[in-house]
């Protein structure tokens, strides 16, 4: 096994976990959509508190358009995908630039999507930009240490994201 810097795991670690981060909060993003579009009193606010995120949303419009996409809300799911790029670039030697262009392409994704009139149409595809990034991971990864931080990271960071949006006790279950 070779031997990792604390600061490159440190960077292994964010960018699985707000990799992860992103592909959660999408998933919940499209469970909740519909039933916020179509829901006499706002939810929104509950699923703020839940996250442990600051309400800053006018109403529940103004949430559904700017949770996932505007960039200035530093909790934001575009905002979450910036940070995974960000550790992602650090670490472009390590994982590889192909691995990298995965994140990159779930940027333009996610921005695009922003433009659209089917917001959910577009996220689908950043989810599988993602998917695409954690195969890459696994395909061109050649240090197993690294691959399994970042994999371990993704758990945590599903854990700590299941436990806040109450979930089933046996997903929770299933992801430990």
């Amino acid at each position: 096994m070779a031997v990792i810097s604390t600061e490159k795991a440190n960077e292994l670690f964010w960018l699985g976990r707000y990799v992860e981060r992103v592909y959660t909060t999408i998933a919940e993003f499209f469970k909740g959509y519909d039933v916020m579009i179509d829901e006499p009193s706002d939810s929104y606010p509950d699923y703020c508190s839940r996250m442990n995120i600051p309400n800053v949303y006018a109403d529940k419009e103004d949430f559904l358009r700017r949770y996932p996409f505007d960039d200035s809300v530093p909790d934001s799911i575009i905002s979450n995908l910036i940070r995974a790029y960000d550790n992602a670039v650090v670490l472009r030697d390590d994982i590889g630039s192909d691995t990298l262009s995965y994140i990159q392409l779930a940027i333009y994704d996610m921005r695009k999507a922003a433009l659209g009139k089917a917001p959910l149409v577009g996220l689908q595809t950043v989810i599988d930009d993602l998917f695409a990034f954690w195969g890459c991971l696994d395909d061109k990864v050649a240090s197993y240490s690294q691959r399994s931080i970042v994999k371990a990271a993704r758990r945590v960071e599903r854990i700590d994201l299941y436990l806040r949006l109450r979930m089933p006790s046996e997903a929770v279950e299933f992801e430990i």
